[in-house]
């Protein structure tokens, strides 16, 4: 039993253990306050379908933009030791290209949509490797080459729709960010789902994982050992401009509009927060998706939960603050060196009574 505990440890299980501990808490703190907080009924939406609605369902639905960005991120971050400030103004550039796309057709087809995101993803990975060749070509720090399209990039997106914020009213896009008819659960839940099993198998079938890992714990170590430090950096970036263009999609779908200025705002610091959350070095090295996701319905679950304490919006980011820098320093690696010496005193000092009772 012993054995198979420090292998899941070892697996990573121990870098989810705050993540984990921090969803345990924010549940039973929610169950303690109204314990109907959490319960799923089936009602009909405007559609006259079947749907599951409550607050774990708003939980894991709203917390989807945030959860696929937090899974770029969490690669960027690994790669290169830094994080991207451009996301939320990436994905309203990749939102207004989707947009320019559906609307430039008499109607909106599925070839359409289709066709509106595979050029919202070549726009968005464009923008994200220019990100990336600041960072791993001219070796700036990411937080500054980022910083570039964090100020600009929402203005690409006015300009790319002439300033107008146009609607796109269709049954297929209103699938997309809200229900397919027939499935109960929200769209974009079921998008999250399919782009982790994506990167689940890309990690299985390819050394993705491994490389990025070993450019960030020592780039010069990894090109000894013939890894190409510059492209795995690089694709990190290309890797988080296909994760942007997902989000924007989903958010546009939404409100079956874009507005360049709300779209995902400020979601950026969320997204890097979800990636320290999920235990992740935001130095750069070893790292784990499924803790960034976790960390990202970790913020969700706190936020749904001072609004439901009738917290003002104003005052929502203060308390979010609190919290969250909380779990960032109990994660910090200063709190967990010496959680690990006081778990390692007590299991000497269980060693040595058992040994004085043997005598």
């Amino acid at each position: 039993m012993k054995e198979k505990f420090m292998k899941f440890r070892k697996g990573g299980l121990g870098q989810l253990t705050i993540p984990l501990i921090a969803i345990a808490i924010l549940i039973l703190f929610n169950l303690i306050r109204d314990p109907g907080f959490f319960s799923i009924e089936i009602t009909h939406n405007n559609d006259g379908n079947a749907v599951l609605a409550g607050n774990l369902i708003s939980v894991i639905n709203g917390a989807s933009e945030l959860a696929v960005l937090a899974i770029g991120m969490t690669l960027v971050t690994a790669a290169c030791g830094g994080q991207d400030i451009s996301v939320g103004a990436a994905a309203a550039i990749a939102g207004s290209a989707f947009v320019k796309v559906l609307k430039s057709g008499p109607s909106i087809s599925g070839g359409t949509v289709l066709l509106a995101f595979l050029c919202a993803c070549i726009v968005a990975m464009l923008f994200a490797a220019f990100n990336g060749v600041l960072v791993a070509v001219f070796k700036i720090q990411p937080m500054i080459a980022t910083l570039i399209l964090y100020t600009c990039g929402r203005s690409i997106a006015y300009w790319i729709n002439g300033g107008a914020t146009p609607t796109v009213d269709s049954p297929i896009i209103r699938a997309i960010g809200r229900f397919i008819p027939g499935v109960p659960l929200p769209t974009p839940v079921l998008i999250v789902a399919g782009v982790t099993i994506l990167f689940m198998l890309i990690f299985h079938f390819t050394s993705l994982e491994l490389f990025t890992q070993s450019v960030g714990i020592n780039g010069s170590a990894a090109r000894l050992n013939g890894i190409n430090d510059t492209f795995i950096k690089l694709l990190s970036f290309i890797i988080l401009g296909f994760c942007v263009a997902v989000a924007g999609c989903i958010g546009v779908s939404r409100l079956e509009l874009i507005n360049h200025e709300t779209l995902l705002l400020d979601v950026e610091m969320d997204a890097i927060l979800a990636v320290a959350i999920g235990g992740n070095n935001l130095g750069g090295g070893k790292f784990k998706i499924s803790g960034s996701i976790i960390g990202a319905y970790v913020i969700q679950i706190l936020t749904t939960t001072l609004y439901a304490m009738k917290v003002s919006s104003t005052d929502v980011k203060a308390y979010k603050a609190v919290v969250i820098v909380l779990l960032v320093v109990i994660g910090s690696p200063v709190i967990k060196a010496k959680f690990a010496k006081l778990m390692a005193r007590g299991r000497s000092s269980k060693q040595r009574v058992s040994m004085k009772g043997a005598k």
